[in-house]
């Protein structure tokens, strides 16, 4: 698997386990981009000469595609968006005020990422709504039942992510989902940490919304994908004002575009559309149960091989997929990073834009090891050994 990320030929000797910040690119998707702009660049939804066509046709596809790769019922329910911290905008400004009334209710989880927490923040202060956080375990994993406690009646909305982006635990959505629907609240799910690492069925979990990054699971930086309900989509306005969104414009007024394209003013970022298009494909060729399996295993086994290290805070469970968050006692994990990075090791420090988790933390930051498809034990082994070289460097044990 490694041999087809080209970065590891350029990087031979570099242990990367941040993918849950972005992903490495497979040459099946950089293949895919220089054919694009080598051999297919047209803009879409406009040219009547055959290559403006037969791009438009390749870049609809990609929308057929993303449907089937989250069970949706329809290609009409999926927006291309720049990712998912766009598109939970989307939802918060364009579905938001619909959903949530003056004085309404508004439930997130502790632990979300700051995308999926600040939009239903902003909106609640524009709707003079109530936000409710709710509690997190002192392993930063969300407290599922205080979290299915605050969703009652009067609840209108409940953001929260599939799996968390700093634990790594996978929230029951459907449950989540079930019990938001029966207080007659609607559910948007963060996906960006979840599609790479688990199949993924928006109709099986109940979602109204759901969104992920393109980058997360080996695509191009700046697409994403929205998968909303039809119906809900067809309640909610545009934001963006421009070309190809449009059904009719007059001097003193204008009617929208049905479908998707109303959300999608302006020339896409049709490159990326290709390049998720090309990057799901790969993924879907190459990676299957076993594979996924493999990840929760060596992240498994690094967050038991960190455990013994005296002096050392894991956070998160077994039941955690691919990402191990720790610090050392002590040592801030800039400090931590910094050094591991001098052995060539890449990893996260900070509060992974997570700074409400951090708080109820009560610390500043951790350190976060993500694995990817392309990571094996010998990253588990090294990363370990520069853990245990750390914690003797700053501790000044011989």
């Amino acid at each position: 698997m490694r041999e087809q990320f080209p970065f590891f030929k350029a990087h031979p000797n570099l242990v990367y386990l941040d993918t849950a910040a972005t992903s490495q690119k497979p040459q099946a998707l950089l293949d895919s981009l220089q054919n694009y702009y080598i051999n297919d660049n047209a803009n879409v939804h406009r040219g009547l000469y055959k290559l403006a066509y037969d791009t438009t046709e390749a870049y609809e596809s990609v929308r057929q595609q993303v449907a089937d790769f989250l069970h949706a019922q329809s290609a009409e329910e999926i927006i291309f968006t720049h990712g998912t911290t766009d598109s939970l905008n989307l939802v918060a400004s364009a579905f938001g005020p619909h959903a949530v009334p003056t004085g309404g209710r508004i439930v997130v989880s502790g632990a979300e990422h700051h995308s999926n927490f600040i939009p239903w923040q902003q909106l609640a202060k524009r709707q003079q709504a109530t936000f409710v956080v709710t509690p997190v375990h002192s392993d930063g994993t969300v407290d599922v039942p205080a979290l299915l406690a605050a969703i009652t009646p009067g609840t209108n909305l409940v953001a929260i992510a599939q799996v968390t982006n700093v634990a790594g635990d996978t929230l029951p959505v459907a449950k989540i989902v079930k019990k938001a629907h029966d207080m007659g609240a609607f559910v948007v799910v963060d996906g960006a940490q979840a599609v790479a690492h688990m199949s993924v069925d928006v109709q099986a979990l109940g979602a109204d919304f759901y969104a992920f990054s393109g980058h997360k699971i080996y695509g191009p930086t700046g697409i994403g994908a929205l998968y909303g309900r039809a119906d809900l989509l067809a309640k909610m306005p545009p934001i963006q004002f421009g070309g190809e969104m449009i059904s009719e414009v007059r001097d003193q007024g204008s009617t929208w575009a049905d479908g998707p394209i109303k959300y999608e003013a302006g020339t896409p970022h049709i490159a990326g559309v290709i390049g998720m298009g090309a990057a799901l494909h790969w993924f879907q060729e190459n990676v299957d149960a076993a594979a996924l399996q493999v990840e929760h295993e060596l992240a498994n086994q690094l967050r038991t091989a960190l455990r013994a290290i005296p002096d050392l805070t894991v956070y998160g469970n077994d039941d955690s997929l691919a990402t191990v968050s720790f610090n050392l006692t002590g040592i801030h994990p800039h400090d931590v990073a910094t050094f591991l990075d001098e052995q060539q090791i890449a990893i996260r420090a900070g509060h992974h834009c997570a700074q409400p988790l951090m708080a109820r933390l009560g610390i500043p930051a951790t350190v976060r090891a993500s694995f990817g498809i392309y990571n094996n034990q010998d990253d588990v082994t090294k990363l370990v050994e520069a853990v245990q070289a750390a914690r003797r460097y700053f501790h000044g044990i011989d």
